[in-house]
């Protein structure tokens, strides 16, 4: 980390960029597949994530923020992406086509455990599924959360509860 005309400018090397993706590729990844439902997608936007965070690395404040830092860049290439789906999926039934929408299973999970998870997520409206998201893939805090949603970080914290209440309830049925 340097100082330049008096802010703060972070210099990291691309082994140590290559270190800090390495240490969270599994959560980007398993984030962007539950939020876009296709592992080509979920590869496309971590990949345009990871070329996004290397060309604005001179934004990163400290190495220790890296985290919160690229889950951000993650969370717009996500809503990139959804729009450019919602333009094609809108083509697509104006010819009489239809895509399927449903998430790939991850090798970790039981085919019972994943319906389970997609049920619970079903239950809880889409700004609160993607608050879930965010703390228990991303591990951002509510005051990053709200940050991002431009919500309270007192709304966010309710918000998370609730909904996470609602899927606890759901699965340990």
């Amino acid at each position: 980390m340097t100082m330049k005309n008096g802010q703060m400018n972070s210099t990291i090397s691309p082994e140590a960029f290559c270190a800090l993706y390495e240490q969270y590729k599994d959560d980007l990844y398993r984030y962007a597949v539950y939020r876009l439902g296709s592992r080509e997608d979920a590869e496309d936007a971590v990949q345009d994530a990871v070329l996004d965070a290397w060309k604005q690395i001179g934004n990163l404040r400290s190495p220790e923020a890296f985290r919160s830092w690229i889950f951000r860049i993650l969370y717009g290439c996500c809503g990139r992406k959804i729009k450019d789906l919602i333009r094609e999926r809108e083509k697509s039934e104006a010819v009489g086509g239809m895509q399927n929408t449903a998430v790939p299973p991850d090798p970790g999970e039981t085919a019972s455990t994943r319906m389970s998870l997609e049920k619970a997520f079903g239950l809880i409206d889409d700004q609160t599924r993607e608050m879930v998201l965010l703390s228990v893939i991303g591990g951002m805090n509510s005051n990053e959360i709200a940050g991002m949603s431009g919500l309270a970080p007192g709304s966010v914290r309710s918000r998370l509860s609730r909904g996470l209440k609602v899927m606890r309830e759901y699965l340990e049925q």
